[in-house]
């Protein structure tokens, strides 16, 4: 059998699965996985979306969590990163199309794989450019997702050399002269734990850069000025009241404090103009708020466990979490 998912030692795949892929926009190849709880009967079905350079693996740690709470978990990484089919011959390069060609793929995998395969009721969990993809689209998911939970939403970009305005219109300039396929920076491979601005817990750190160490053919270096471009758009996009004021599903926004990827600001904006959605600071944390150190990444756990279909009641959420549920003292 061909080996689609990739455990390591301290990664292992968590309990009963299906995997493959699927026809994604231009026939492009995605791959995905589906994951099957062992309670006789499920929650519903969490559909699990990524960000920017990430892959399924990197969340067997969730998706263990998940499935043994009652939940089935579906997931895919998207189209030109981890698993899924590149989009350039320098497969190093992070790029896309169109960014509708992100919605357009996870409109794919809702129809062709989640809908007819896993149990009801639909909810979606996604981090940072795979909530911007969600938000996106949320217009349109109203029918079919119950709720939504976006950790970090890609909704504004900082910690970078320039601002994000400058960063805009070089690779709007860029991509007019033909230039779209090109990164705006060198890459500089993978930072020490003390410079990374990601996490602050060293073992989950070393775990996904165990992951590229054993599936180098995943690593993904700097986006190119077209994924720039698209990707401030879709940002435009979003934030206005106008997009905000058609999305009804009921959406947590779960926002690390420390973040210095995205700007704290820019997702309070975001959560100020959404009727539909809540925001929840995670005092302190950094921007990968499932990869973070257990004492923010359990408040995280809370929240979702919490708001998801089939918790209500906060006292039902798994007990390794039941006291990030209590505000703090």
């Amino acid at each position: 059998m061909t080996t689609i998912l990739y455990p390591t030692p301290d990664n292992p795949i968590p309990g009963r699965y299906a995997a493959g892929f699927f026809d994604g926009v231009g026939n492009r190849k995605i791959r995905y996985a589906v994951f099957k709880t062992e309670v006789s009967v499920a929650r519903g079905t969490v559909v699990l979306l990524q960000g920017r350079n990430e892959t399924i693996e990197k969340y067997f740690e969730t998706i263990a969590e998940l499935t043994a709470a009652g939940f089935w978990v579906a997931t895919f990484d998207w189209r030109g990163q981890g698993g899924s089919e590149r989009l350039l011959r320098q497969t190093g390069r992070g790029h896309i199309a169109h960014f509708t060609d992100y919605e357009r793929d996870l409109m794919i995998f809702l129809e062709q794989i989640v809908l007819p395969d896993t149990r009801l009721p639909f909810s979606i969990v996604a981090h940072s450019m795979g909530a911007l993809v969600a938000l996106s689209l949320a217009p349109m998911l109203a029918s079919r997702i119950d709720r939504m939970v976006l950790l970090a939403p890609f909704v504004g970009l900082s910690g970078q050399a320039i601002d994000q305005r400058s960063i805009f219109a070089i690779a709007t300039i860029m991509d007019w002269l033909g230039l779209g396929t090109l990164p705006l920076e060198r890459d500089k491979g993978n930072r020490p734990l003390a410079n990374n601005i990601l996490t602050a817990d060293a073992r989950r750190y070393a775990r996904n850069l165990a992951l590229m160490d054993a599936c180098p053919q995943w690593r993904l270096g700097p986006p190119t000025a077209r994924w720039l471009r698209e990707t401030f758009q879709a940002i435009q996009h979003v934030l206005r009241r106008e997009h905000l004021t058609q999305v009804t599903v009921p959406t947590i926004i779960l926002a690390p404090t420390a973040d210095r990827l995205v700007p704290h600001l820019a997702v309070e904006f975001l959560a100020r103009n959404f009727r539909a959605g809540h925001m929840i600071p995670i005092d302190g944390a950094r921007h990968e708020l499932l990869q973070e150190a257990d004492r923010y990444r359990a408040q995280a756990m809370a929240a979702i466990f919490a708001f998801l279909p089939g918790f209500e009641n906060a006292d039902e959420a798994p007990h390794q979490f039941e006291e990030s549920l209590l505000p703090a003292a």
